[in-house]
């Protein structure tokens, strides 16, 4: 059997900063093939978004098909650290290095719990190095591989972590999506004394971003808070006083629930700002929709693991940002559940070991349920 807190040392030991190749590879390929997993390997994309290395490992089995989806890549670890970002020590009772909880942590009480669980249904575990970065080279081109390959899980369970006060606390069940937009209203330079020879493009941009700020969404409903629209950037980029800048440009996010889809806020956006200044020029790019699992047969299995290995009644819930998963959810029923998330993307990132052990005990019952 696998010996969770080896694996994640291991992993950890292999500094992997988005996008991911090679070494944190390398150590999950050993230990899954010695556990009668089929490993595919492969490299896909150019810079500046890759190379991007993904994998896919199957294990064949009778039953209904559990995929576990996650990442090795990590990201950048800063300074401050107590000790090296990449040392998988363990001090006291807990395991640190980056990407201990997101989610190095997650993958190895995974392969783990494989070890655990003998007669299971097919399982598969689909591994990206691109989560935290764009994802342009991630976990999409797993689910193209997986098409040519015909790898069709029946339910999917995303590693992220997703407890908050206690491991167990909160299962993830949808996700808002997300869209950012830019917003450019060109003008005409000229001199501040001398208006009616210029066209002030900051005037009608402002008027714009008003409008946009008081654009009415929703007020949210019974698994999704409301969805909201945020201002990131406004540049002008005009260095004198005495000049009226030849254009005007702003950036928003916005965070939407399954009331909203990413192409008709885009399109709503559009005609706003088009009413002030009809020849701006308005871009959008979605990161992913938003997606809800219904609960049911999925969530009563997790939650049903965790109950039995923690005693706790987990929350089932939609809040947070992206994951990997708005772009799983497509393929079957998909949650999230793993680690406390107190301290992913902190200085000195640690998970307890004991948290660890149980988050391996909760995912072997997991496999043994979905069988």
């Amino acid at each position: 059997m696998i010996d969770v807190v080896a694996l994640a040392q291991a992993l950890l030991r292999a500094g992997s900063v988005t996008p991911a190749r090679g070494p944190v590879f390398d150590v999950l390929e050993a230990a899954l093939t010695g556990i009668g997993f089929a490993v595919d390997r492969f490299v896909c994309g150019e810079a500046p978004d890759g190379p991007v290395e993904n994998m896919i490992a199957t294990r064949h089995g009778t039953g209904r098909h559990l995929a576990f989806a996650g990442h090795v890549d990590v990201v950048p670890p800063g300074e401050g650290w107590t000790g090296s970002p990449w040392s998988g020590e363990v001090r006291g009772d807990l395991l640190h290095g980056r990407g201990a909880v997101d989610m190095k942590g997650a993958v190895a009480a995974f392969a783990a719990a494989a070890s655990r669980v003998d007669g299971a249904g097919p399982l598969s575990l689909l591994i990206t190095g691109d989560e935290e970065g764009p994802a342009t080279y991630g976990t999409p081109a797993l689910i193209a591989r997986m098409a040519e390959r015909d790898i069709a899980p029946d339910l999917c369970l995303v590693g992220e972590p997703t407890s908050v006060h206690r491991l167990g606390d909160m299962v993830k069940i949808g996700r808002r999506g997300s869209v950012n937009i830019w917003i450019d209203v060109p003008g005409r330079q000229g001199h501040v004394a001398y208006p009616h020879l210029a066209d002030n493009p900051v005037t009608r941009l402002v008027r714009a971003l008003a409008a946009l700020d008081a654009m009415p969404l929703d007020a949210g409903n019974a698994w999704f808070q409301p969805s909201n629209l945020e201002i990131t950037e406004v540049s002008v980029g005009n260095p004198a006083h005495n000049v009226i800048p030849a254009a005007a440009a702003a950036r928003l996010n916005i965070r939407f629930n399954d009331e909203q889809t990413g192409l008709g806020l885009i399109e709503r956006v559009t005609d706003i700002v088009h009413a002030e200044a009809p020849e701006a020029r308005v871009h959008g790019t979605i990161s992913g929709e938003a997606f809800l699992t219904e609960p049911g047969g999925l969530t009563a299995l997790v939650s049903g693991a965790i109950l039995a290995k923690t005693g706790i009644e987990a929350e089932l819930s939609t809040t947070g940002g992206t994951s990997d998963a708005r772009f799983l959810s497509k393929l079957c029923p998909t949650i999230e559940f793993g680690l406390i998330n107190a301290t992913m993307h902190q200085v000195d990132e640690a998970v307890a070991v004991a948290d660890l052990e149980t988050l391996t005990a909760i995912y072997a019952d997991v496999i043994r349920r979905a069988a």
